[in-house]
């Protein structure tokens, strides 16, 4: 087994389960190759390094001798050739047709076009078609084999090393390979407002950090197993626990909080693999699961080291429903510009007491990604679950809402939801997604239904920068708006979300983001005050 760092899966080996950050990747995700699971490599540079010193690629053909313009026609060789080559079709040359003779390999390459037309007369003598064949042909081979003697000879030594070497490739085409690779992210943040506002000690500047570490491996090269660790120090659940009331700072969680406690933890194990020709893919997830994991957020902004700065902006908090952490599902690509997704997790799914059809937190959504157009891309969504004390548990909206009215009581929800991207133009895309959640309780009359929004706008590359993105997002944290016989009632008041940031790539493994998001009206409540927070965020990956 081969241990190497190998940064290009970094997103998949992370478990993000994010969208990336550009609108083509998205879009391209429709396609059959991107379901399928992205494997090690089968093979090492050695045998391209091989290749390239052997033999020069072929990249075109050319049907006569005369177009090679670094060839004198002068030459016997060159005559000798014309003719063969006119007569049975068998040279490769360039494109612009030259054998490049200023080179030192033009006699090898000669040498190649006449072990071309060599094989091609053995086809015909091997097939009886003696008549094809004149005596006068065999006799100019005869005299060009013994001038090209030696390049003939070394070209075909070549030729054969490189024929055992693929055909022990070919017999040994994938090896067990374990990729290694991590992402460190560190935020600086402070934050004002809430109630009460201005209240020193509360809400002091901090700096946090997310760290995850984890591996890929794959035992037939096109499905995947992976392992997460994480580690992080998000005290008293950062902002979240700062202002008087608990529950007001879910609407101010950032999207890369956690909080293990600076302890390494295990957070991920996930194995894919497909299926039906490589037209689905299975996943089975038993730590670490959310709907999200299989249903595609289709998001612009859904990554936690170069996304949006807040977990409400990141996706539509319907993925986010019943803080699940075990399930499986499935991808499939119908057609090529409609996939169907299929996901069940629950929580405390390794609980015998509960398990998968028993848990108290179970959810099961599908959903339909169209393409319409090159440019566009949509998500219909369909969620069913069930919480035993009546809660959502997305952490995105109010505590009214997250806990249905404060009803305790077993409750069945319905949920659907839409996502929709454009990419403009080149560097624009829009975005918006929206969803409503019904739930009614399973021991009374009550019942409890929210609703949530954004729209965004990205701009990438404002300046001519590779990998830089400006964004603004704007929308409405989960709300309670209507239900019956709810403890608390529903939400008074409409909190809006303003979220901008602006992602710069220093390089491949270095991003900054500084970001600002604004939340009026916390908690869905206009006593409270407007919530300002402002985030520096750094991001390494390797």
């Amino acid at each position: 087994m081969r241990i190497k760092c190998f940064l290009p899966i970094l997103p998949i080996l992370l478990g993000l389960a994010f969208q990336d950050t550009t609108f083509a990747q998205s879009l391209n995700s429709l396609s059959s190759d991107a379901i399928i699971p992205t494997s090690p490599q089968k093979f090492g540079q050695d045998l391209n390094e091989d290749i390239e010193d052997s033999l020069t690629e072929v990249q075109g053909q050319v049907t006569s001798v005369s177009q090679l313009s670094d060839v004198q026609p002068t030459d016997w060789a060159f005559q000798a050739l014309q003719s063969l080559v006119e007569r049975y079709g068998c040279i490769a040359g360039y494109p612009d047709g030259t054998y490049k003779g200023n080179r030192a390999m033009t006699r090898y390459e000669f040498a190649a076009g006449l072990n071309a037309c060599l094989q091609r007369v053995n086809e015909l003598i091997a097939a009886s078609v003696i008549n094809k064949v004149t005596r006068e042909d065999l006799a100019v081979l005869q005299r060009l084999q013994e001038e090209f003697a030696s390049e003939l000879a070394t070209l075909r030594g070549r030729i054969d090393a490189l024929e055992a070497r693929t055909a022990e490739l070919e017999a040994n085409q994938f090896s067990t390979t374990t990729v290694f690779g991590g992402e460190a992210i560190f935020g600086l943040s402070t934050a004002a407002g809430g109630d009460p506002p201005g209240d020193r000690g509360n809400n002091q500047a901090v700096l946090n950090y997310l760290l995850r570490l984890g591996t890929v491996s794959s035992f037939s090269g096109l499905d995947r197993l992976r392992v997460g660790l994480v580690a992080g120090n998000f005290g008293n659940r950062g902002y979240a626990g700062t202002f008087e009331e608990p529950g007001y700072g879910d609407m101010a969680l950032l999207s890369y909080q956690t909080d293990t406690n600076n302890r390494i933890a295990l957070d991920l194990l996930e194995y894919r693999f497909p299926a039906f020709n490589n037209r689905a893919v299975f996943t089975v997830r038993p730590v670490g699961f959310s709907l999200s994991n299989v249903l595609t957020a289709n998001s612009p902004y859904y990554d936690t080291g170069r996304g949006a700065i807040s977990r409400f902006a990141e996706a539509s908090p319907l993925f986010k429903i019943g803080s699940l952490d075990g399930g499986a599902g499935v991808d499939w690509l119908v057609t090529d510009w409609l996939r169907f997704q299929a996901a069940y997790g629950t929580r405390n799914t390794s609980d015998a007491r509960q398990g998968i059809s028993g848990s108290d937190h179970s959810a099961l959504g599908v959903q339909f990604l169209i393409k319409p157009s090159r440019n566009t891309l949509a998500g219909l969504t369909y969620i069913n679950a069930y919480s035993a004390n009546g809660s959502l548990d997305t952490f995105t909206g109010s505590l009214n809402a997250d806990t249905s009215g404060g009803l305790d009581e077993p409750m069945q929800i319905n949920a659907v939801g839409g996502s929709f991207q454009w990419r403009v133009n080149r560097q624009v895309t829009l975005a918006a997604w929206g969803g409503v959640t019904m739930g009614e309780s399973l021991d009374s009359n009550a019942y409890a239904n929210t609703t949530t929004y954004a729209v965004s706008v990205g701009v990438s590359e404002p300046f001519g920068r590779q990998g830089d993105l400006f964004a603004f997002i704007f929308g409405q944290p989960p709300k309670l708006v209507a239900g019956r016989d709810l403890p608390n009632g529903t939400d008074p008041d409409t909190s809006l979300h303003f979220e901008t940031f602006y992602r710069w790539r220093v390089s491949d493994n270095l991003w900054l983001t500084p970001g600002l998001f604004v939340v009026t009206a916390p908690e869905h409540n206009a006593d409270n005050n407007t919530i300002f927070i402002g985030v520096l965020r750094t991001t390494f990956l390797f």
